[in-house]
């Protein structure tokens, strides 16, 4: 009978300081000792096997975009080669695949065929900005982004922040880099005196900056430089 391959789960550098920072050992060996990718951005997948040292020539490898809307077909053309017995990586553009990125659904279909899929250990902004925030470990949730159009972004603030406060929750979200400063305005207006907000920003790099302070506080000290600057927002209502 004919091996399976095994679908990993390869976090990549959440930016550009080298991947040894935030790359363990054993998971750059195993990215390196792959010849076959499923990506999120071909280009950026490059760029981190260069980096990762990746011994083939990168020309050489089987390097496969994941569509951005996925269906059956797509999920099993990109499976085919492990059904056939290759071991394959996939890599989202920074960060772990299929949290707060893409790749989920190709992971649902491995497991549905009967393909190993092992997670890697590496960067996750998520869990690097909830492990330094304070706030409460042990009750959060993720809700990506927030919506753009002002009054329902207030609206859904409020929403989470009373979620927040009925079951003592960490609510943690991002933005679009350009929007950051006008996330952060609409969370110090909106949101509770008592109600602590960490700024989570850069992380894992030598700009990386981690504050939290209640609401109230945050009205009285000067705005972080969030502009354009991968950032991830974390509240806890008092």
């Amino acid at each position: 009978m004919m091996r399976t391959g095994t679908l990993y789960l390869i976090p990549v550098s959440l930016g550009p300081s080298p991947s040894s920072l935030t790359t363990p050992a054993d998971v750059a060996s195993r990215a390196r000792s792959l010849n076959y990718f499923v990506v999120e951005n071909a280009k950026t997948a490059r760029a981190e096997l260069k980096r990762l040292e990746h011994p083939a020539p990168l020309r050489d490898l089987d390097i496969r975009e994941l569509p951005e809307k996925p269906g059956a077909f797509d999920l099993d053309g990109l499976l085919a080669p492990l059904l056939a017995g290759l071991d394959a990586g996939l890599m989202s553009e920074a960060g772990c695949p299929a949290v707060a990125d893409p790749g989920a659904l190709l992971v649902r279909r491995a497991h549905e065929k009967g393909i190993a899929v092992v997670p890697l250990v590496g960067p996750s902004s998520l869990l690097l900005a909830l492990m330094a925030s304070g706030l409460n470990g042990q009750s959060f949730a993720f809700h990506g982004y927030l919506p753009v159009d002002e009054e329902a972004r207030n609206k859904r603030i409020r929403e989470l922040e009373a979620e927040s406060a009925r079951h003592a929750r960490t609510q943690l979200f991002i933005e679009t880099p350009y929007r950051n400063e006008r996330m952060f305005e609409a969370l110090r207006s909106t949101c509770r005196p008592d109600t602590r907000l960490c700024v989570a920003r850069d992380l894992t790099l030598e700009s990386e900056q981690i504050s939290t302070r209640t609401i109230a506080d945050w009205k009285l000290a000067s705005p972080p430089d969030l502009a354009r600057r991968p950032t991830v927002f974390l509240i806890l209502a008092g």
